[in-house]
């Protein structure tokens, strides 16, 4: 039987670029304000952190290569929300944005972390990037924190 032992999360020393699709400016500000508080409540320090903006969701994917290219960090997180209208824009945007991060993800030897919210409704956006549920900017830290521990395990010989 295995059991689940969560590891304890510390930001200290790692480089993280944070990747915020401007559209839906306000649901995109609280995931990356949250994503923030929590690198600095694991013990990151502000030096370690970098914010960089692209128009829209679509534009993610883009950008995490150019990271991945020119910077050293130790994992990349994309915040974002789409969502859904009257037209099928949505699951063209939704869908290919997260089809290439997957890809990036996959072929990349650092964590990219998904935080593109893909919604219903602006309320259900808003529920995701507020303090009601646990803001979802938080928890992608978290994870990708966890993520990159883990990466660092499978790379120690």
């Amino acid at each position: 039987m295995s059991t689940f032992i969560k590891k304890k999360l510390n930001s200290k020393n790692y480089k993280i670029a944070i990747i915020v699709a401007e559209f839906n400016p306000l649901i995109s500000e609280q995931l990356r304000l949250g994503a923030i508080d929590a690198f600095y409540f694991l013990g990151g320090i502000k030096s370690n952190i970098q914010c960089y903006y692209v128009p829209g969701a679509f534009e993610i994917p883009g950008c995490v290569q150019q990271i991945i290219n020119n910077k050293n960090v130790d994992a990349i997180i994309t915040l974002g929300a789409v969502i859904k209208g009257g037209t099928p824009h949505f699951d063209f945007v939704a869908g290919e944005t997260a089809n290439k991060i997957s890809l990036l993800s996959t072929q990349s030897s650092i964590p990219v972390l998904f935080g593109v919210l893909t919604t219903d409704t602006l309320q259900q956006a808003l529920e995701r990037a507020g303090t009601k549920a646990l803001n979802k900017g938080w928890e992608i830290m978290e994870a990708t924190i966890s993520t990159i521990q883990t990466y660092y395990q499978i790379k120690e010989k």
